[in-house]
């Protein structure tokens, strides 16, 4: 089980050929109840180093998040990757 909302965007490809993973990194959407939907804004990315693809970190435009944080929410998946954390301002 993931422990946050993961998705993808529609109709725009990422590394692998398939289309752009993302995270949702939100303190407003309870993490466990699956999303059919959600808009936001870019806030990270997470740039895996030994793989194909990078994985993005969506927010809604009002909250902050450290790289810390992102790091420690995206464990459960990201512990399998190297990678480095790119907040975008």
């Amino acid at each position: 089980m993931y422990q946050l909302n993961y998705g993808f965007i529609e109709g725009l490809f990422a590394g692998d050929g398939e289309e752009q993973d993302v995270y949702i990194l939100s303190r407003k959407v309870e993490n466990l109840v699956p999303l059919s939907s959600f808009e936001g804004v870019l806030y990270a990315i997470i740039h895996r180093l030994n793989d194909v693809e990078d994985k993005w970190g969506l927010t809604t435009d009002a909250e902050d998040f450290t790289s810390e944080e992102i790091a420690k929410a995206t464990f459960f998946q990201e512990q399998y990757f190297t990678s480095k954390i790119e907040l975008i301002n």
